[in-house]
This record gives structure tokens, sequence and C-alpha cells, in this order.
């Protein structure tokens, strides 16, 4: 089985009545997972198309360096498991 690596994913929303950048956070497999997900996440959340949805940068980021509590949570219960 693979192993679940953490990709920290920033872009830009443009939608006409708003413009925002986001930074987050995503566990997955590849770095084409995390952008899906980001792709459905913010597409539900902010109602905003794909085409509206820029991402710039997808990094992989080491366990130590991970800033969101839920998925830093989920590392340590995964490498406790094992």
């Amino acid at each position: 089985m693979s192993e679940v690596k953490v990709f920290r994913v920033t872009g830009e929303i443009t939608k006409p009545n708003l413009r925002t950048t986001f930074r987050k956070e995503i566990a997955a497999l590849k770095p084409e997972n995390a952008k899906e997900k980001i792709y459905m996440e913010l597409g539900s959340k902010h109602r905003a198309k794909r085409f509206q949805i820029r991402i710039s940068k997808v990094e992989e980021v080491a366990p130590e360096e991970v800033e969101s509590p839920l998925i830093r949570k989920l590392l340590l219960e995964e490498e406790a498991n094992v």
C-alpha cells in the first residue's frame, strides 16, 4: 500500500465578485490527487468553477512542517498505528 503524503497547495480564486488567495494542506498519495481535492473542496465551499481556481504551486511538506492541526493529528495517529 502507498504512503500518504502531505501537500501544501497555494493559488487564487477569481470570481466576478471575489478575488482571494489560498494556501491549504491536503493529505494525498500524489500531487495530482491533491489538486483534484482542492478543486472539489474550494468549488463546493466557494461555489467556484474549476476555471476560476488557479493553482500556482503544489509542494510536498515534511511531517514536521505541517501547520494544519487536523492533518498533524492524523499523521500522529497513523505513526502510532504502524
